[in-house]
């Protein structure tokens, strides 16, 4: 029987053959990751059911990277849960202080998720891993309990849908643009428990960071994971990285897949999402004007070097805009030294911008940047809903780091050209 990459790495971990679509499976996990909201609750369920190990002290990892640097006394609270827990359990993969980053961004930088894994983590956001090829999916804080226990966690296989890229990137557009303007072609249900695999001559040339940028927001189109088949790029990405041995799969020429969508890249500009859902997307030329009091350049979406790279890029010799804030968040601390030896951090200090320890703090309303009653941010991060970052009457615009570098200078959502040109 023909099956997609999805359903081969599925049946793979649940010792089977093959799986069909809407097949329901015992498989075993390669990763279980909680981070500081969702694993204390793990950690409860965990002892309260009197289990005393966790089924392989490689495989648990705990990532505080929501709160962190602890905003609180309940987030400091929360993160010793998990300290405690580590210690306890002796756990190989448990980062803080100046080792943590923004997980997504932190478990394929440190070669913790490989190509072939089936990894779930208590977070929606886990299916960025999609990118190296992996099956990833986010779970409930119980099913990580039991994940971490047993090794195995239960799935419904998903139905697969393609999304074919083709044509030519135009300038400023990257993962980030392609993945909001799918989104705002089927919705943020169009994918809803089924698995999203990109591919087409433009995802072949597209960079593992805008890999990884489209992966991550496939749960917000509703998606039970997002992939890409690995390939030369995966393997130059994960060859210097991986801590274990690794697995490509890839899909069969005539695997069934319950939808197809091609999509003609010379047609799609750099996309704004508006308030308060991902898929009220714009192209840049149609946003109209909008000014903004806040910027954010981070989150486990647009974190990494080659964001801050563009953003720096549009930053150069200009300053942010009077009264604007502009916040910039490296997601590792690897990320923030190579940034700031590249002389990035310069750039951005001239700007009159902010940096940030590596942290999720706004994307989630936590803290690094919460919003007041009526005010406006344009981010790089993946929501934009009703409070998301701040007051319930604040509003939320996501785009890719050039668009924000160039709100930043403009105070309103520009496109980047209005930028580097002058």
């Amino acid at each position: 029987m023909p099956m997609t990459i999805t359903e081969k790495i599925l049946a793979k971990h649940a010792g089977l053959k093959e799986v069909r679509p809407g097949q329901l499976i015992n498989a075993k996990v390669d990763i279980a990751l909680g981070n500081d909201i969702t694993a204390p609750i793990a950690i409860k369920e965990f002892k309260g059911v009197g289990a005393g190990k966790v089924f392989d002290k490689n495989k648990v990892v705990l990532v505080p990277d929501h709160f962190t640097p602890n905003k609180d006394i309940k987030s400091a609270e929360q993160c010793k849960i998990l300290r405690n827990f580590a210690k306890e359990q002796k756990l190989t993969h448990h980062f803080e202080g100046g080792e943590v980053g923004i997980e997504h961004a932190l478990l394929p930088e440190q070669g913790i998720v490989v190509p072939g894994d089936l990894v779930i983590g208590a977070d929606s956001h886990t299916c960025t891993y999609g990118a190296l090829g992996a099956f990833a999916t986010g779970v409930g804080s119980t099913d990580l309990a039991a994940a971490m226990i047993i090794g195995e966690a239960w799935f419904k296989v998903p139905e697969s849908m393609k999304f074919i890229y083709r044509g030519k990137l135009n300038k400023w557009v990257d993962g980030k643009d392609l993945i909001l303007y799918t989104i705002g072609n089927i919705g943020v249900d169009g994918a809803l428990y089924r698995a999203m695999e990109f591919c087409g001559p433009v995802i072949d040339k597209l960079s593992m960071d805008s890999r990884l940028s489209m992966c991550n927001m496939a749960i917000e189109a509703g998606g039970k994971n997002g992939i890409i088949v690995p390939d030369k790029i995966t393997k130059a990405y994960v060859d210097k990285r991986a801590e274990r041995p690794y697995k490509f799969y890839t899909s069969d020429g005539d695997a069934v897949y319950c939808n197809v969508r091609e999509y003609d890249c010379s047609k799609i500009e750099p996309q704004v999402a508006f308030p308060h859902l991902p898929e009220n997307t714009k192209n840049i030329t149609d946003v109209g004007t909008i000014t903004i009091d806040q910027v954010v350049i981070g989150s486990c979406t647009n974190g990494r070097m080659e964001d801050l790279r563009i953003a720096a890029k549009i930053l150069r010799g200009k300053k942010v805009a009077p009264y604007v804030r502009l916040i910039i968040i490296p997601a590792t601390p690897l990320i923030y030294k190579q940034a700031m030896e590249e002389g990035l951090f310069v750039i951005y200090l001239k700007a009159g911008a902010i940096i940030s320890p590596p942290t999720c703090g706004p994307c989630l309303g936590g803290h690094m940047g919460i919003l007041a009653e009526g005010e406006r941010a344009l981010a790089t991060t993946n929501r934009n809903f009703v409070g998301r970052m701040g007051h319930p009457k604040s509003e939320v615009y996501l785009a890719n780091p050039a668009v924000a570098a160039a709100t930043a200078v403009k105070g309103r959502i520009a496109h980047p050209e209005e930028v580097v040109r002058k």
